[in-house]
Order: C-alpha cells, then sequence, then structure tokens
C-alpha cells in the first residue's frame, strides 16, 4: 500500500464497533442489531452532538468471541455513517449504516466504556494501473462467473442479473456483484483491504468458481440420493405386487416367462359397484373413466389417494335410495299437533302438500321459507315435519357462510378437498329425497371467494335442481325430491331472485295464551324430564306460568320462557337434593323465590290521555313493538329539534307533519305563526336504539296537533302509517307483528291505512276479536279517532259513536271489528 505522503495524519478517536460476521464496504448500506454494552455505548457516542454520527466499523476474527480484544479485531475496516437507530426492544438496538470509506485504525483504545480507534483513510492504490483493454477482459470473465453462479442460486433476483449485466466500470461491476452474493467472512475481508479495483474482480471471479464447483457437486450428490430413493420405492412397490400375485397363485413358484405374460389385477371393486348402482350414462361414463385412471396408478401414491377418497364419497351417495312418503293426512296433523301449538299456517301448508302427493306422486319442487321472529319454533317444527311426512331430516346452518365452496364444494384436486353443505347433508340422511332444512338463510353473506346465495339459485330452483353439479362430485346429482324448507328472521335481508324461488310463510310472535299453553303443554314437561324430576316433584300453577309471560319474559317467541322454567326446575332439584322439600309448588305469590324481582312492571303505554304523547306502532326483526312518540312546544324562533336516535327518513317525516299543520292549524285554534315564534321538540323513547322508516308520520303529526292545540291524545289508541304532504295516509308493512304489539300491551284501537286492508287476512284471529282495527285514508280521519276531544274552529265536537257494521263512506273513516 503507498501511503501517498511523507506526513501522517492522524485523526481524532471515533467511536468503534467490532462487527460478527459482516464486513461492511464503502457505499453499502447495511443493517445490524447491537446488543453489546460496549457497542450500544459506541452508537449514543456516535449520535451525540460531537460524534457527527461517524462510526468505525471493523470485523472481529472469530464470531464466538463476546468480548474482543485488540488482537482480535481486523485493524482494516470502514468508516460509516449511522442514519437510524432503533431499540427494537430493553437491550438491543436496530441501526441503519452507510458505509463511507475504508480506513486502518492506527490506534484502538479498549480502556473505557466503548472502543475507540484512531483512524487513518485507506487510500486507493495508484501504482496498480490497467489498461482499457485489460479492465475489459478483467469485467467480463467475472460477469460470466457470475452468471454460471446464478444458475446455481435459486431464485436469484432479475434486478440482480440486470445490475450486473448493465455495469459498465469495474467499481459499479464489484459493488453489483459483492453486495448481492453470500461470501466467507476471510474472504469480504480479503476483497475490502485490496485497493485496485481489477485485482479485486480477478480475486472475486476465482471465489465465484470455487462457489460455482462446490454448489454443482452438491447438486449431482442430491439427484443421485433422489434417483436412489425412487430406485428403492420402485423396487418395494414391484416386491409388494410380486408377493400378491404369488399369494393369488396359491404361492406356486414363477418363472420368468410367467411373468412377462402375467397381466397386472388390481381390485375391481369400484368398477363392480358403479355397473351394480345402474346410474345415468353420463354419471356411469365418467365414475368408470376416473376407475381406470385409478388402476393404472401405484397404490401408495397421492393422486391414487385423490381418486380413492373421491370414488368412495360418490359411491357412498344414495343415489337410487329413496323412503316413501305417508300420505296420511290426519297422521301428519296429529304429528305436527302433538309437537308444536299454533303455527297454523305451516302446518295447513304441509297438510295440502300431502293431500296434493296423495293425488300426484311425482310434483317436485317443494320449497317453503319459514319467516318470523326468532324462538317461534321455525327450526323445530322442521324435523316434525319430517316425522309427518316419514323423511329423513338434515339441519344445514347457513349463519356466518360467505364463501360459495360451502355450497357447491371444493375441486377434488385441492388438498382437503369436500362436497359442499348440499350434497352432504344428501349423503348424511342416506336417501335422496330427505327433507333439508336451510337455517337462517337470511344470514348469507358473500365476500371475495363468492355468493353463497348466487349458488343456492340452482339449489332451490325446481326447473334446474333436477341436475345440480357439486364441484367435488363432478357429476349432476337429482335434488327435485328433496322437501327445502328455509328459515329467516328478515325476508328484506335475502336476495331477491333467491326470494323469489320460495314460498314465503310469515310466522307471527305469539299471544300471551298462546305462550301459556306452549308452556303448560310442552316446555313444562320437557324441563321437568331433561332436569331429572317427576311430574309429582314439581307443580306450577298456571297464576306462575301467566306471571313468568307477563313480568319475567318479553319476547316474541318462547325462548326466555323456556330459560325461566329451566331456572325453576334447577332450583326445584337444589331443593329436593338438599332434602329440604319432598315436593315443590310454583304460585304467582312464591314466583318471585324463585326468579326474583319482576323485570317488567310499567308498561310504556300512558295510563291516561296527555298532551303531545301518542302510541305509535314499529317493526323489528324480533316482531313488532311500542314506539311512544312526545312533542313539546316552547317558545323559541322555530326550531324543530328530533331526538331519540331517529334517521332520515322519520326527520323528513317530522318536518312533513310540520308543514301539514300549518295548513290546518285554524281549524284546529292553532297560531298560524307557530312556526316562527315556537320551538318544536319531537322524542322517541329509548334513545339507545336507532330509528328509522316512515310509517312513523301519523304518530309525529297527532303529537304536534295535541301539542299545538293542548287537546289530549287517547291512551288506548295506538296508530302507524306514513303521510305525504296533503295528508294522505299511506301503506305500511308489519302489520300484522305492530297490531301483535299493540294487543300485548293493551290497546283498544288501533289505526292503520286503508291502503292495509288487504293485509287484515293476517292479522291474527286474538287480536281481531280484542283490538277494534281503524282503517284512515287522511290524517283527518287520524286526528278525529285519536284526539280525545277534537275543537273545530273554537268549538269543542262531542264524539261519534264507532261505525255500526254497515259500510262506511268512502270519504269517512272507514271500522272493521
Amino acid at each position: 500500500m503507498n501511503n501517498g505522503s511523507k506526513k501522517r495524519v492522524i485523526k481524532k478517536a471515533m467511536p468503534m464497533i467490532a462487527l460478527r460476521g459482516l464486513v461492511v464496504f464503502p457505499g453499502e448500506v447495511v443493517h445490524f442489531d447491537a446488543g453489546r454494552e460496549k457497542s450500544i455505548a459506541a452508537i449514543d457516542e456516535a449520535m451525540s452532538e460531537t460524534g457527527k454520527n461517524l462510526v468505525f466499523l471493523a470485523a472481529q476474527t472469530d464470531y464466538e468471541t463476546e468480548d474482543p480484544q485488540i488482537g482480535e479485531i481486523y485493524n482494516v475496516g470502514v468508516v460509516a455513517e449511522i442514519r437510524q437507530t432503533l431499540r427494537a426492544d430493553g437491550t438491543n438496538v436496530r441501526v441503519l449504516a452507510e458505509g463511507l470509506y475504508r480506513a486502518r485504525a492506527v490506534i484502538i483504545n479498549n480502556d473505557g466504556g466503548y472502543l475507540t480507534a484512531e483512524v487513518k483513510k485507506y487510500p486507493e492504490d495508484k501504482d496498480m494501473q490497467f489498461n482499457p483493454i485489460e479492465s475489459e477482459a478483467v469485467m467480463r470473465a467475472a460477469k460470466e462467473a457470475f452468471e454460471q453462479y446464478s444458475e446455481y442460486v435459486p431464485r436469484m433476483p432479475a434486478q440482480i442479473t440486470d445490475a450486473v449485466a448493465n455495469a459498465s466500470d469495474p467499481k459499479a461491476l464489484f459493488e453489483a456483484i459483492t453486495f448481492n452474493i453470500v461470501l466467507t467472512l476471510e474472504d469480504r475481508q480479503e476483497l475490502l483491504e485490496e485497493s485496485c479495483y481489477e485485482l479485486r474482480l480477478g480475486m472475486l471471479m476465482t471465489m465465484l468458481t470455487r462457489e460455482t464447483e462446490v454448489m454443482l457437486i452438491e447438486r449431482q450428490l442430491q439427484e443421485k440420493v433422489k434417483a436412489r430413493i425412487d430406485d428403492s420405492q420402485r423396487e418395494y412397490y414391484l416386491r409388494e405386487q410380486l408377493k400378491v400375485i404369488q399369494e393369488q397363485l396359491g404361492g406356486a413358484p414363477m418363472s420368468t416367462g410367467d411373468m412377462d405374460f402375467m397381466p397386472f389385477e388390481d381390485d375391481d371393486d369400484y368398477e363392480e359397484q358403479i355397473k351394480a348402482l345402474h346410474l345415468p350414462a353420463e354419471t356411469e361414463k365418467k365414475l368408470l373413466k376416473e376407475n381406470e385412471r385409478y388402476l393404472k396408478m401405484p397404490p401408495m401414491s397421492q393422486d391414487a389417494a385423490v381418486i380413492r377418497t373421491y370414488m368412495d364419497t360418490v359411491l357412498e351417495l344414495p343415489w337410487n335410495e329413496r323412503t316413501e312418503d305417508n300420505n296420511d293426512i290426519a297422521n301428519a296433523r296429529k304429528v305436527l299437533d302433538d309437537d308444536h301449538y299454533g303455527l297454523e299456517k305451516v302446518k295447513d301448508r304441509i297438510v295440502e302438500n300431502i293431500a296434493v302427493r296423495a293425488l300426484q306422486p311425482d310434483i317436485k319442487g317443494q320449497i317453503i321459507c319459514l319467516a318470523g321472529p326468532p324462538g317461534v319454533g321455525k327450526t323445530s317444527i322442521g324435523k316434525s315435519i319430517a316425522a309427518a311426512l316419514g323423511r329423513k331430516y338434515v339441519r344445514v346452518s347457513l349463519g356466518g357462510v360467505r364463501d360459495e365452496s360451502d355450497i357447491r364444494g371444493h375441486r377434488k384436486t385441492y388438498v382437503g378437498a369436500m362436497p359442499g353443505r348440499i350434497i352432504s347433508a344428501i349423503r348424511q340422511a342416506g336417501t335422496s329425497n330427505p327433507l333439508i332444512m336451510l337455517d337462517e338463510i337470511d344470514k348469507l353473506s358473500s365476500d371475495m371467494r363468492g355468493d353463497p346465495s348466487a349458488a343456492l339459485l340452482e339449489v332451490l330452483d325446481s326447473e334446474q335442481n333436477y341436475a345440480f353439479r357439486d364441484h367435488y362430485i363432478e357429476v349432476p346429482f337429482d335434488l327435485s325430491n328433496v322437501l327445502f324448507i328455509t328459515t329467516a328472521n328478515n325476508t328484506s335481508a335475502i336476495d331477491a331472485p333467491l326470494l323469489d324461488r320460495m314460498e314465503v310463510i310469515e310466522l307471527s310472535s305469539y299471544t300471551a295464551e298462546e305462550k301459556f299453553n306452549i308452556a303448560r303443554e310442552h316446555l313444562i314437561p320437557k324441563q321437568i324430564k331433561k332436569h331429572g324430576l317427576k311430574a309429582s316433584d314439581l307443580k306450577i300453577a298456571d297464576g306462575a306460568v301467566y306471571s313468568i309471560i307477563e313480568y319475567y319474559t318479553r319476547e316474541a317467541g318462547v325462548r326466555s320462557l323456556e330459560r325461566k322454567i329451566a331456572d325453576i326446575c334447577r332450583k326445584t332439584a337444589k331443593l329436593i337434593v338438599s332434602g329440604e322439600k319432598q315436593r315443590v309448588s310454583v304460585t304467582s305469590r312464591n314466583i318471585e323465590e324463585f326468579l326474583g324481582h319482576k323485570k317488567y312492571i310499567d308498561s310504556t303505554v300512558s295510563k291516561k290521555d296527555e298532551v303531545g304523547l301518542v302510541n305509535g306502532l314499529a317493526w323489528t326483526s324480533v316482531g313488532g313493538v311500542m314506539l311512544p312518540m312526545e312533542a313539546i312546544i316552547m317558545d323559541g324562533k322555530g326550531t324543530i329539534e328530533t331526538t331519540g336516535s331517529l334517521g332520515d327518513v322519520m326527520k323528513e317525516s317530522a318536518k312533513l307533519a310540520v308543514s301539514y299543520v300549518r295548513t290546518i292549524c285554524r281549524k284546529y285554534d292553532i297560531d298560524p305563526d307557530f312556526y316562527k315564534t315556537k320551538d318544536i321538540h319531537i322524542h322517541a323513547p329509548e334513545g339507545a336504539t336507532p330509528k328509522d322508516g316512515p310509517s312513523a308520520g301519523v304518530t309525529m303529526a297527532t303529537a304536534l296537533v295535541s301539542a299545538l292545540s293542548g287537546i289530549p291524545v287517547r291512551h288506548d289508541v295506538a296508530m302507524t302509517g306514513e303521510i305525504t304532504l296533503h295528508g294522505k295516509v299511506l301503506p305500511i308493512g308489519g302489520l300484522r307483528e305492530k297490531t301483535m304489539a299493540a294487543y300485548k300491551e293493551g290497546i283498544k284501537t288501533v289505526i292503520i291505512p286503508k291502503g292495509n286492508e288487504g293485509d287484515l287476512d293476517e292479522v291474527d284471529s286474538a287480536v281481531k276479536e280484542n283490538v277494534r282495527i281503524v282503517l284512515a285514508d287522511k290524517l283527518s280521519d287520524v286526528f278525529d279517532e285519536a284526539l280525545a276531544a277534537p275543537r273545530i274552529s273554537g268549538k269543542t265536537r262531542k264524539r261519534q259513536a264507532p261505525p255500526s257494521d254497515k259500510p262506511a263512506d268512502a270519504e269517512k273513516t272507514a271500522v272493521m271489528r
């Protein structure tokens, strides 16, 4: 090395880090972790104001040395700039640094808390000069060596090979190769200490050639080992086959000539099974072809296992198995009545289905959707229908299914492939005409893996499902004989094309009387048996059952009711087992001893006529509910305030109501300038529950008229309906659930839009018998019925008696009892 000057200039001592297994070159950006206390202290010093982010990096000679001494560190290293530090945890520091220039440590000091070194820049060798032709030759040889080296390195990035190929000078070529290949610590140190780039390339070419030869030998060894393993496996298979052949021949020895003409035979059970099923021509051809492929494969191969599993699955399907339907209508009705109370629409529909099958056994396309709130018996009645028909029953839960393959299955070539849920249900049932209950069909969702609702379109279409193709079995299977029954809480969440393929039967919430009968006939005996009690051990009086229904549960179905009965059974079991009592009697007087204090006491319905308070009705996915609406008037500037988590549609209904009341203000002695001088506040209680929809329009308008005029609203009246700017009352949905909610709250009169007159057939008979239904065509009809003492033009009008059974005039309020 030529110093190039007679005067040696020693720089000020700088922090030094001894690197393990790492040599850094000028221009190279590296990451490394520092965990030793001296290294972390050196980094902190370098990052200080006096350190200027500079540190001297040199490799230690032995990787295993924890605390290297001066003689165990290479003198030649690189001065680097620390760009970034990150303390990964309490002990380690992650460092990002870039090499600036080579340097030699003249003096290394290990006395302080970290290593320091006085360094001198390591100059380039000016004495060794190569002419351009020699440089070009060295570069070509180095590129060729790197190309050969790349052939044996798996997945060499294209940007690295491009950088090497496009390097135009020795320095760029050296950096493109050295920075991107793996070399030993000694080789990298040797390259670092060489000052001439042409000589560096020559050294690098030697290293690449050596590494290439080593990798070539490794590959040859791997190929030889693989060949030996393959030969061993082949020999093993042949020996096993030879044993089987000898066993088939009774152990007789075989000559070579005999083996030359001995045909290979494998188990032909699949072929026999396929032909015995008498399948359709297309299906039989497909299965026989798969069987031929299977026979040609090594029995222990992965492909053979895939085909074997596929054949077993397809042949296990009940291609020709079916149960005979029981067409006895009386028996079917008895089975349904014994298992479930109420649900008359479902029972009538099933009995009608059986009657039609008795006349036309080949009828197809039976797809029924049971829609209603939770807990009303939609799922459980499916098993009863299957028992009534004499069919096998399989339940498929669709809640949360978001992958199309769950319905259609996966291709058999995938690892772990299996049929979809429909074919799996058929396989589980063991017959080709079971009753399949598709539970919670409204809870389907979709994502990037497909839409299961779209996959069900073929399943639930009687014109297509006679040739349903599951992705796994790959042959058509006839689903037209299957009776599909689906359940849903909210049909609006079902895709329209899918909903169009089903006959929807709406199930309403249970009345208190229905719940009482269900509890008495089904729930109490079931829970007594489930808890190991006898009928004589526990007696629940009728009054106690009614108390549970009224004061401890508030639901559309009977699930909570059953849980409360189970609570009583558990406490009874404890009393009997502990010896405190021999038998328990539960009445309305001691019910609190078993279930605690009453949960529901005060009704949301006001007990007296009040100004600005109206009973509205709303629909939810769990049934109808009462929705009281309040309005108050205050002096102000005409601000309209709506609270109670109201949606945009309800807020628009409030504005409609205000605009309409302005047009009729003189009729009810309301100040015409109220919209300028009064602030209006409309509120719907239970503010944490979001509310939206247009059916609260009549409720808001009535509350506003009452609050502005001072006329009380009848507390025993509830209403629902959408309004227009001209005071028309438009039809709404969910009438059956809303009227049931009013009936449960003891409402005597319900005002509904005249446009919903045709929906009264769907209203429960108990509601019709106990609630007076008023049909309103205009808002004036609603006000006449709901306001306690309507005033018109300053005069108080006496309330008219309800109309008789005779048809009312088209312009008057129509009333139906």
